[in-house]
């Protein structure tokens, strides 16, 4: 127990009066309570100042709950009425010790009775009681058992509607509150994966269970797990909705489904894997909202977004995005080709698959089974006359091959590239086979992009970065005090990650003259980057650099996907 007069001393300091002080103590006696029990209920001093006075006074550590995930059997340990009862939370177990948050370490007796119901020594670590609160339903909602989850959601307002039937029109799967378990359990994790934003569902078969996890913001997330009685149906009903073959379980299979949520139109892409203990799926979520009109509307800073947009200006000419899978090139294209979309125009792609199903855009989706891949496919729409193309992804050197040409012919191409830097993609396509004369005369901008999260608006604060940090990072010391950083802390809108949706970043690399002769002289990527730099491009890194300095993102956040080159 903390010395009246240390905590009375401690109060008088966060300029608290002294009768105040006394009714503390009083409130406390009459409720048989100790002071900082008293402290919290009343709102008297800041949470978080009381955890910190406590922290100094007892020496036991402070716990940021922001981005800890406590495993189901740590969590499964306490009765979950026990842990909402006494406001803790077990976070960790290491043998027979067991790491429990707590804002108050002076119940005795609540520790007795969990080292009683787990038979482990109990260590306290402390957290402000919002804290706890906001992780214990995070946590909860996050581990609950899956058939529980069912029985408890509202799937009825969900509307299936499968692949095309050979009509052309897609045939909708109707869903009532009758129906079997097994559909509202499908609608319910599309439903859900929706509200919270994810862009991948990823549906996993383990031994003994399977769990369903969500990607969102970038960062895959466990939402349930159970044990594998309910698989198979799971598996079964995505795929007939998807257009799949139910009774093949050996080979690879794709598919695609439509969703339709009140007023809104969301696409699956379904991918089906076979694994050790079953198939895995994912699937792919794509909104249709996610497709702007116009390179304004895209979120690009100024200087990427003014390149870009001379870029697409040109009559003919190469034009590629690159980035590593799921970076939102799909979305940069199709929004340029959204506002390139006017009925003067013959817009035409070639994809695999076809994402985003765009009116006023003639839109092919390869099938390599059947001998129309990319090379084939886009030989034969050049022959149809177009404009503007798009092609999904130069995979090898015969796409490659043509779809430069097409560009030194009198069109507008667009596509995709998987390389690290802007710049790379002229050594990339070199290492397909493209004569370097015909990459310098066709390819007219490289867009290199990655996807950051931002801070969550709702919990933002600043921080205090170390000078050594911006050193090491190669931020010149001047601009030190020009920053103000900003982290999240973590709240029930952000699901205490701190961070809530993502904003892309963009190095955009325009051909000029010295660009092109380095391309012809086969220079390495390396040098084409540096003199790109010197030209005026700015970097991923710089990019990135001036969205911390607005306080849209955090250097950590910048660290984990760009680096300092």
């Amino acid at each position: 127990m903390i010395d009246k007069k240390v905590l009375q001393d401690w109060m008088s300091g966060m300029g608290v009066a002294a009768a105040e002080c006394d009714r503390v103590e009083q409130i406390a006696v009459k409720r048989g309570v100790n002071a900082v029990q008293v402290l919290y209920d009343e709102k008297i001093v800041p949470e978080e100042e009381v955890v910190d006075f406590l922290s100094a006074t007892t020496g036991i550590p402070e716990l940021n709950l922001h981005g800890v995930q406590p495993d189901v059997e740590v969590l499964q340990l306490l009765p979950k009425k026990f842990i909402e009862l006494h406001k803790i939370l077990p976070v960790a177990c290491i043998g027979k010790l067991l790491t429990v948050v707590t804002s108050d370490p002076f119940k005795l007796r609540t520790q007795d009775d969990i080292k009683r119901i787990t038979d482990c020594d109990v260590l306290f670590v402390l957290a402000a009681p919002a804290k706890i609160a906001e992780a214990t339903e995070h946590y909860f909602a996050s581990g609950k058992n899956f058939s529980e989850f069912v029985q408890e959601a509202d799937a009825d307002s969900v509307e299936l509607v499968s692949a095309l039937e050979d009509s052309g029109q897609p045939s909708t799967v109707e869903v009532g509150v009758d129906d079997a378990p097994v559909i509202k359990m499908v609608n319910t994790v599309l439903e859900k994966a929706i509200k919270q934003r994810a862009s991948d569902i990823h549906l996993e078969p383990y031994e003994k269970e399977f769990r369903i996890r969500y990607r969102i913001d970038g960062v895959l997330k466990e939402a349930f797990s159970h044990s594998l009685d309910f698989y198979p149906a799971l598996v079964a009903r995505t795929k007939i909705i998807s257009k799949l073959d139910i009774t093949e379980k050996r080979l690879p299979q794709d598919g695609r489904f439509r969703l339709e949520l009140k007023d809104r139109q969301i696409d699956f892409r379904v991918s089906v894997l076979p694994t050790y203990f079953g198939e895995k799926m994912v699937l792919r979520v794509l909104d249709r909202r996610g497709i702007k009109s116009g390179l304004d509307q895209l979120g690009f800073t100024e200087i990427p977004t003014r390149a870009l947009a001379e870029a697409i200006k040109r009559p003919y000419g190469m034009v590629l995005v690159t980035g590593p899978t799921g970076s939102g090139k799909s979305t940069t294209l199709y929004s340029i080709m959204n506002s390139l979309n006017t009925p003067q125009k013959n817009l035409m792609t070639v994809e695999d698959p076809v994402e985003y199903q765009v009116e006023g855009i003639t839109q092919t989706h390869v099938q390599p089974e059947i001998g129309l891949t990319f090379a084939s496919g886009l030989r034969a729409l050049l022959r149809q006359s177009p404009d503007i193309v798009l092609v999904g992804e130069i995979r090898d050197s015969e796409t490659a091959d043509i779809a430069v040409k097409a560009a030194l012919t009198g069109h507008l191409v667009f596509s995709t590239l998987h390389t690290n830097s802007a710049a790379g993609a002229m050594t990339r396509l070199m290492d397909m086979g493209v004569e370097p004369f015909l990459i310098a005369s066709s390819v007219v901008c490289v867009a290199a992009q990655r996807l950051l999260r931002r801070i969550c608006t709702d919990c933002r604060e600043p921080v205090v970065i170390p000078p050594e940090v911006y050193q090491r990072c190669g931020i010149p010391e001047e601009e030190f005090s020009k920053i103000q950083p900003y982290r999240g802390k973590g709240c029930a809108k952000c699901n205490n990650t701190g961070y809530f949706g993502r904003v892309a970043i963009s190095e955009v690399l325009l051909v000029d003259t010295d660009i092109r002769s380095l391309v012809i002289q086969k220079k390495s990527s390396n040098v084409i980057h540096q003199v790109a730099v010197e030209k005026g491009m700015e970097t991923l890194f710089q990019n990135a650099m001036g969205l911390l300095r607005s306080g849209v993102t955090t250097l950590e956040e910048i660290l984990r996907v760009t680096s300092k080159g």
